[in-house]
């Protein structure tokens, strides 16, 4: 399948540069999946569309603060890392500029020597395998030194932090935020769970290939990054219970729904597992998992926008965001919501 034929035209005014005051007073468009009808709504009404006994599937990673400014060593030159992914111990994936000139012994200083990157080995497109040297708990210096890792869409500086956070964070990892679930408060998910309707935590470690755009122009040629996912037991236990008994599982997020389709095509019910996944969902793929999706809206041509496509049909999507364009709907990290059900 050709990549054009997931492109759309969306003004640059509509990428939202910063969030709302008020998380869940962001635009919602609920789009029928069967039949692509289209209702404009609010999210803070996500809530008439969940029935008791359905199960929200939240992703609970946290963003860490992993943009880091410093020099290299050797020549006191001003150096730019993004870490990506815990590989082993102190050793992370990372993205470096400049890169070119960091090679393998290279030692870059932040904070003044407060973490030290030593490189141990050299990947494609500006990315290096670097180990830290610090003192203490790396949480704390990167909370000292490191600041949040927008999108690179997102000109404007974030004067609050926790707002590129959802409220459920928890399990620090992340180099990009779940985005999903920045619409969410805490009184919305009170007052969804005293509706009866259960919430479900997972984790997906977000990493920065959800912003890479696709390279070729088949489709199937394409080659997705691997993010670390981990289910409990829990959990694989009230989403099994939840489809036994005729309800529904909605996903909140692409990589909600990326983590229950890897965990569904190799097993027959939810099971508690971690690993890491590249499962790449466009149309044609059958969904075992979810029933119901909550999602922002993506950038053209982009991975996400053809798992939506997969979810419903890339016609309703196309005509959706059309909608949305035109309704002046807020795109991207920051933007309004979509409901698909």
């Amino acid at each position: 399948m050709d990549i054009e034929a997931f492109d759309y035209h969306l003004p640059e005014a509509l990428i939202a540069q910063t969030p709302l005051k008020n998380r869940d007073e962001s635009k919602l468009l609920v789009l029928g999946r069967q039949t692509g009808d289209i209702e404009h709504k609010h999210f803070k009404d996500v809530i008439d569309y969940l029935d008791k006994g359905d199960t929200l599937v939240l992703n609970d990673t946290r963003v860490m603060p992993a943009r880091l400014f410093g020099l290299k060593e050797e020549t006191g030159a001003k150096v730019e890392m993004l870490m990506l992914t815990q590989i082993s111990g102190n050793d992370w994936e990372v993205l470096l500029k400049p890169a070119k000139r960091i090679k393998v012994g290279n030692k870059l200083s932040f904070g003044d020597g407060k973490i030290v990157a030593e490189c141990i080995e050299e990947l494609n497109q500006g990315g290096r395998i670097m180990r830290l040297h610090y003192e203490g708990i790396l949480q704390e210096r990167l909370d000292e030194l490191g600041e949040m890792p927008l999108p690179p869409y997102i000109k404007e500086r974030l004067d609050d932090q926790d707002r590129y956070q959802t409220v459920y964070a928890k399990a620090s990892g992340s180099a990009a935020a779940p985005t999903a679930g920045l619409h969410f408060t805490d009184e919305l998910l009170n007052r969804i769970k005293a509706k009866g309707i259960n919430i479900a935590f997972i984790t997906l470690h977000v990493g920065l290939g959800t912003f890479r755009p696709v390279s070729v122009d088949n489709i199937d040629d394409h080659e997705m990054h691997s993010e670390y996912y981990q289910m409990d037991q829990e959990t694989a236990k009230l989403l099994n219970e939840t489809k036994s008994k005729g309800h529904r599982v909605i996903s909140v997020g692409t990589t909600s729904t990326r983590t229950l389709e890897t965990i569904m095509q190799t097993n027959e019910a939810f099971k508690a597992q971690s690993g890491w996944t590249d499962i790449f969902i466009f149309p044609g793929y059958t969904f075992k998992a979810i029933d119901g999706l909550i999602t922002n809206f993506h950038l053209p041509k982009s991975t996400l926008v053809m798992l939506v496509s997969a979810f419903s049909s890339r016609d309703y999507i196309l005509n959706a965001y059309q909608q949305a364009v035109k309704s002046e709907y807020r795109f991207f990290s920051f933007g309004d919501a979509m409901l698909i059900i």
